[in-house]
């Protein structure tokens, strides 16, 4: 054998210490991996054949979005943005009120309408110390506010006690709902001279007239709520044993507040307009006295300071009525 012979075959053996089953039959010897530090590492032991290392799962998995959030540029735009609308609206009502105020008070100075028929704001503002200082506004005012808190009282009282009533008794409702559309059709004002007759010009007079404009509308609003009390809320009620009286107290009453609240609210809106109707009419102190006073002497600076001055107390009234609401009647509504 030649040099060059035993060379190749040298080359295509086996290195030593490498067994022959190593390398499965009809492989090739170029096919074969080489060894080296090239070769992949073997699976750790205990890990599942065909199972992926950590290593590559952890690569594969796409991390978890973040939940968008507004550029806090645009967010603290649009804060701003709505603080100054209310601040811009009112002073769009602000402008408007001093346009008509700057009006009146040129068509008054200049003479284009005489002073008899409109008053401009600064004889209104001057006005108001006389009404104070010598026309004793706040005690005429206690005299307006009693009568007509004593009459609204006892119409509301009156007028849900007999919507209670007719809204449980069927039979009482019938009987009576003639008798009840009949007087509330007749005109309130036709019936308010015949008081003058029966009570006299004082503070009873006043009552009984607001006492009757402000009875129909607690009664008729008590007898709709408890015609709509749900009726599952009643058999629940007899279910757990409860009696009559707090089936009334604790189901039918509370149903029905939501109407008997807004009968209320409505009563308190137009509790001075009623006072100050019966003080015109026929009376000597209160508001409407007053009233009809700048209105006899053709006083119009006085006239429209009491006009000003009774919407403030109206605006106020309506204002602690629904405070009242809140707190004490319908607290359970706005928890």
């Amino acid at each position: 054998m030649t040099a060059a012979s035993h060379l190749a075959a040298s080359a295509a053996a086996p290195p030593a210490g490498t067994s022959a089953a190593a390398a499965p039959a009809g492989t090739s010897a170029a096919a074969a991996p080489p060894a080296g530090p090239s070769a992949a590492p073997a699976p750790p032991a205990g890990a599942a054949a065909g199972t992926p290392p950590a290593e590559t799962l952890a690569a594969d998995t796409p991390p978890l979005a973040a939940p968008a959030r507004p550029p806090v540029p645009d967010r603290a735009r649009r804060l701003g943005a709505g603080r100054r609308l209310p601040l811009a609206r009112l002073a769009g009502q602000v402008a408007v009120v001093a346009a008509v105020l700057g009006t009146v008070q040129w068509l008054v100075d200049s003479g284009t309408v005489p002073r008899i028929y409109l008053a401009s704001p600064t004889q209104v503002i001057a006005q108001f110390p006389v009404l104070f200082t010598e026309q004793d506004l706040l005690g005429h005012t206690g005299l307006t506010l009693f009568a007509g808190v004593i009459g609204t009282a006892l119409g509301v009282t009156v007028g849900v006690a007999l919507g209670v009533w007719f809204g449980l008794s069927r039979r009482s409702e019938r009987f009576f709902s003639p008798f009840v559309s009949a007087v509330y059709a007749i005109p309130k004002v036709t019936i308010i001279p015949l008081l003058t007759l029966y009570l006299g010009i004082g503070l009873g007079h006043k009552i009984a007239v607001v006492f009757l404009f402000s009875l129909f509308v607690p009664l008729f609003n008590t007898m709709a709520g408890i015609k709509n009390v749900d009726e599952k809320h009643l058999k629940v009620a007899r279910a757990a044993g409860a009696s009559r009286a707090q089936i009334i107290r604790k189901v039918i009453l509370p149903s029905a507040a939501a109407p008997i609240v807004t009968a209320i609210r409505i009563e308190a809106a137009g509790i001075l307009v009623i006072t100050i109707f019966a003080e015109m009419v026929a009376s000597k102190g209160g508001l409407g006295y007053l009233v009809q006073r700048a209105v006899a002497l053709y006083d119009t600076p006085s006239l429209f300071a009491l006009i000003i001055y009774v919407t403030v107390i109206a605006v106020a009234v309506i204002g602690l009525v629904n405070l009242l609401e809140r707190k004490v009647l319908l607290r359970w509504k706005h928890l």
